[in-house]
Parts: C-alpha cells; sequence; structure tokens
C-alpha cells in the first residue's frame, strides 16, 4: 500500500496486477454499511475522492481490513473479493459515477476538508 497515494497495490500469481485507490475499495466496501444486509439495501457512497488509508491489517490467510482516514474501518475484503473488484474495475467505476449522477451527488465534498488537530494542554 502507498499511503500517499492512497493506492493498494496487488499481484497475484498468475500475474494479474491492480492499483486500486482508496476511493474505489472505500465505496464498494464489502460492509453492511455499505452493501446493506440483504438484496437491494445496498447504499450509495459519496464524497470519497479525498479518501486515503490509515493502514491494512491482514485477516488470516483469507483477505484484510482496510482502515480508511473517513473512520471507516468494518467489512473484510477478501482475497477473492480484491480479485473480482480488480477484474471489474473499469465497469464497476463507470457505474459508480453513473449512479452519481443520477442521484446528483458528487465524488468531493466540494473541496473542504477537515483536519484534526492535537494540541498539548
Amino acid at each position: 500500500m502507498r499511503r500517499a497515494s492512497s493506492v493498494l497495490e496487488l499481484a497475484w500469481d498468475d500475474g494479474l496486477s491492480a492499483s486500486l485507490s482508496a476511493e474505489f475499495l472505500r465505496v464498494h466496501s464489502p460492509s453492511a454499511e455499505v452493501r446493506g444486509h440483504g438484496p437491494g439495501q445496498a447504499k450509495l457512497v459519496d464524497a470519497k475522492q479525498d479518501v486515503g488509508f490509515v493502514r491494512m491489517e491482514p485477516v488470516g490467510n483469507y483477505g484484510a481490513k482496510l482502515i480508511f482516514d473517513d473512520g471507516h474501518d468494518s467489512g473484510i475484503y477478501s482475497w477473492v473479493l480484491l480479485r473480482e473488484l480488480a477484474e471489474q474495475h473499469d465497469s464497476l467505476w463507470q457505474r459508480y459515477l453513473e449512479q452519481l449522477a443520477e442521484a446528483g451527488k458528487k465524488r468531493s465534498a466540494g473541496g473542504v476538508k477537515l483536519f484534526s488537530v492535537k494540541t498539548e494542554t
């Protein structure tokens, strides 16, 4: 993972490689918050263009948990899911952009980015 560029780089033994952005992975999170608890319950996530990674935690041999800087930390990205996202990236991204347009939503939060500042007392 290259944190500065917010890209997760993956490579499989069969030669497939992919660079998936934090934004793409965040809006396609396997979490119930994004996908819902059943068919037709998925939520359109917007304003994540500037999201980044905080860290990645391995989950056994199964996959990884991605922690995003917007506080999202639920959902396990299995290696199978990451492969599917890599293979279907272009069509999934296009559909996401179409859904945003249909809903009148944007990828960015309107140019406002919040920062946390620690102070010592």
